[in-house]
């Protein structure tokens, strides 16, 4: 069975950084694009970031010169460098990957909590 894993995410000062993996566990045939969404109460879930197999990446304006996506392969883990965090950068953050089992599917992790005070 497959899983996305988030060990976790932090509480952080305005201005600090984080940096939460999400590791993809189970059997399963590749890895195409993961990225990270973000959800706050009473607001739509919002992407924060994609990364294509391929390596192209796609960043919200919100997080643009702040954020950065990458992924270590061998290790099935994407990471979402957070830097110069904000207050209205607290939400749950959802690691997501497109995955081929049997078939190509969209999994989930089950989030992790990002919460900076100002």
């Amino acid at each position: 069975q497959v899983q996305l894993v988030e060990p976790g995410g932090g509480l952080v000062q305005a201005g600090g950084s984080l940096r939460p993996p999400c590791a993809v566990s189970g059997s399963f045939f590749s890895i195409s694009a993961m990225g990270w969404y973000r959800q706050t109460p009473g607001k739509q879930s919002e992407m924060v970031s994609t990364l294509t197999a391929g390596g192209r990446i796609t960043n919200a304006d919100s997080v643009k010169g702040r954020f950065t996506i990458s992924r270590n392969n061998a290790k099935n883990t994407v990471y979402l460098q957070m830097n110069t965090l904000k207050p209205e950068d607290t939400a749950v953050y959802y690691c997501t990957a497109t995955i081929i089992v049997r078939g190509m599917d969209n999994y989930w992790g089950q989030g992790t909590q990002v919460t900076v005070s100002s």
